[in-house]
């Protein structure tokens, strides 16, 4: 039996850039020089002027003499505090959900540059002329320092170790034979009759997966294994993994390949435990999102990550496999901003968010490499759109520098969407699973497509025709070396 392991989620909090109005603040990240980033706060900006926002509980003595209104003065106090315990609110609520035992992420990273400071200036209109003009030459700018090559070197086993003891220490290192899983059984020491999941975040806040872990509480010790007055349980590693792209049509792979009789997944889809948590498998973090990385390293590698999240699966999994499924970056980015934007969307909007993260990943370069501005934690978090995603040969190159080719299956969603039957049959003979009777095949290939645009996106229309044609010229290159790395010109993407 094929099958995935659950993973959590942990969010890491970042106020959202935003550009107001001139009557409003404008409220904006701040980094900190590289020597003392880890010893202050997170902090914000208003207007000019840095503040710390939890400074905002303290009374200023010197602005307080200064001013003849003591109403006004109390108003602002006020406002101020409310604004502190919403900020410690909003972190608290991840922590506690989240369950994360590393403390609480408050130190922004040390990659910040002034030209993330104000996000106001970066305001275009493509329309115009004259910006139009200017983004042409950011996108430029950003194809003359596109390079491939890097000098990392995989990590050796024992600094893996030192950096995560625990996981290596309850993960053996031999499976039971005779299973593709790699599996063992671990000595179970809980109480038999009290709940087994009752530390666990979700399980106990999560109205959204309450039925499901009603239903691992009833089965869970049914499952258990008695020998020699010891009870054990079956622990199990995934035998694959979908590891990405998000809006790639991974939940549609995920959907059909869980109807094969010889495939088990886990109770959630995406548990980001790799990504997320462990700082399934069908997360589509787990190929791309190694943000965490700067919270728990330090800038030791001259701002890129010394370890990545398939250094640590390879040190435990060397023969997993993996499932990768990509799609037109350009259309990518628009489904993604689509889907995960709240209110105010539009084509406009869109543009003008492009327009921003192009400037930002530029400014970027300037100080730094091009791998190095696709990991970096900072301007991830500030891009108002996931440019970076789509950059998928930069992260497709790491994971072979650490996997075989042949463990890597790259699928795309265009082929997937017109011809169903062909990629699902690929990816079973890519996991070497047993032959289907024809009604649990045309069950598989023939169900409605899940995970597709919501109705109210689609009234959104297309992108704007000027967008996609900024979009394409910045993607061109990445696309022509993932083309060359994987022999097949479809990757190009010229006719999609």
């Amino acid at each position: 039996m094929l099958c995935t392991v659950i993973k959590t989620y942990c969010i890491i909090v970042s106020p959202k850039l935003d550009t107001m109005t001139q009557m409003d603040y404008k409220y904006s990240l701040l980094g900190p020089s590289l020597d003392d980033y880890r010893k202050r706060p997170l902090l914000l900006q208003v207007d000019n002027t840095p503040m710390n926002p939890f400074a905002v509980l303290e009374v200023n003595r010197d602005a307080q003499k200064r001013s003849n209104n003591q109403g006004c003065f109390c108003k602002i106090r006020v406002y101020g505090i409310l604004f502190g315990l919403a900020v410690m609110f909003v972190i608290m609520a991840s922590y506690v959900l989240n369950g994360d035992k590393k403390g609480l992420l408050l130190t922004p990273s040390p990659y910040h540059f002034s030209t993330m400071v104000n996000p106001g200036l970066f305001a275009f209109n493509l329309s115009s002329e004259k910006d139009y003009a200017h983004i042409r030459l950011v996108v430029k700018s950003i194809k003359s320092k596109v390079e491939f090559g890097s000098s990392r070197h995989n990590p050796e086993l024992n600094a893996l170790i030192k950096t995560d003891p625990h996981m290596f220490s309850v993960i053996p290192h031999k499976f039971l034979p005779g299973i593709k899983n790699p599996c063992w059984y671990e000595e179970y020491t809980g109480n038999r009759t009290s709940d087994p999941y009752r530390t666990n975040m979700y399980g106990r806040y999560s109205r959204r997966f309450r039925t499901v872990f009603q239903h691992l509480r009833s089965s869970f010790h049914k499952h258990l294994f008695y020998r020699n007055k010891k009870i054990y349980r079956m622990r199990c590693l995934p035998y694959f993994y979908i590891i990405g792209q998000p809006k790639c049509g991974t939940t549609d792979l995920y959907d059909r390949l869980r109807r094969h009789p010889d495939v088990k997944f886990t109770t959630f889809k995406e548990p980001h435990w790799w990504t997320r948590k462990r700082f399934g498998e069908a997360s589509a973090s787990t190929m791309w999102d190694n943000n965490a990385w700067v919270y728990f390293y330090d800038n030791t590698s001259e701002g890129e990550p010394p370890f990545l999240i398939q250094d640590f699966i390879h040190a435990v999994q060397p023969d997993a496999r993996f499932i990768v499924m990509l799609r037109d970056p350009v259309e990518r980015l628009y489904s993604d901003y689509l889907y995960f934007g709240i209110a105010n969307k539009s084509a406009e909007d869109f543009q003008e968010k492009v327009s921003e993260s192009l400037q930002l990943f530029e400014g970027c370069l300037m100080e730094y490499t091009m791998r190095s501005c696709v990991y970096n934690t900072t301007v991830n978090n500030a891009m108002p759109v996931r440019l970076q995603v789509g950059l998928y040969i930069v992260y497709l190159m790491d994971w072979l520098r650490v996997f075989n080719r042949e463990q890597i299956l790259v699928l795309r969603l265009e082929d997937h969407a017109s011809n169903r039957k062909y990629t699902m049959h690929k990816v079973f003979d890519f996991l070497g699973l047993g032959p289907l009777t024809k009604e649990i095949e045309s069950e598989i290939t023939e169900s409605p497509a899940s995970n597709t645009r919501r109705p109210a996106d689609k009234n959104l229309g297309p992108m704007m025709a000027i967008t996609k044609e900024i979009l394409r010229d910045f993607y061109t290159p990445f696309n022509a070396k993932l083309a060359k790395v994987l022999q097949n010109d479809s990757f190009l993407w010229e006719n999609p």
